[in-house]
């Protein structure tokens, strides 16, 4: 039976292939903003998308990586994007991992960056904000005699 041994987090790992020490500092600065990791169960698929969105708008660019189940719901967002014409697809990339129980993880990376159609797209019309704003009406406001302005 195999122990594990838990390492304090600000405690240099010594990685196994390369005998590097790396510090857990660097592990996070390098860890990319850009990237959203998707679940299948925790978030509704428009929240994914949505985000993916706003990354898109910030970074020109956004990478969805997702392991074993959650991978239709990545590729799902890949294509909504794709299909609305708000995203082009870079970089798909797949790939297996070990897990702990000796079986094998299925793991996908898609990069998807910002169209050229993208920020016309994300603006909406001058009809479109009237429309929105058709349910407002104006406040009326009493004048100190008692009729309304």
């Amino acid at each position: 039976m195999a122990m594990e041994i838990a390492t304090p987090i600000h405690a240099p790992v010594t990685s196994p292939a390369s005998n590097l020490i790396i510090s857990a500092t660097t592990a996070v600065e390098t860890q990319k903003k850009n990237r959203i990791q998707v679940s299948n169960t925790k978030k509704p698929l428009f929240f994914y998308v949505n985000l993916a969105k706003r990354y898109i708008q910030q970074h020109n660019e956004v990478e969805l990586s997702a392991l074993g189940m959650a991978i239709t719901t990545v590729v799902t967002i890949s294509e909504i994007l794709k299909n609305n014409g708000l995203a082009t697809e870079k970089k798909v990339l797949t790939s297996t991992v070990g897990i702990k129980d000796e079986s094998k993880g299925k793991i996908i990376e898609i990069v998807l960056a910002k169209s050229d159609k993208f920020d016309s797209l994300m603006t909406p019309a001058p009809e479109e904000e009237a429309v929105a704003n058709m349910g407002e009406k104006p406040i009326e406001t009493e004048a100190r005699d008692g009729k309304k302005e």
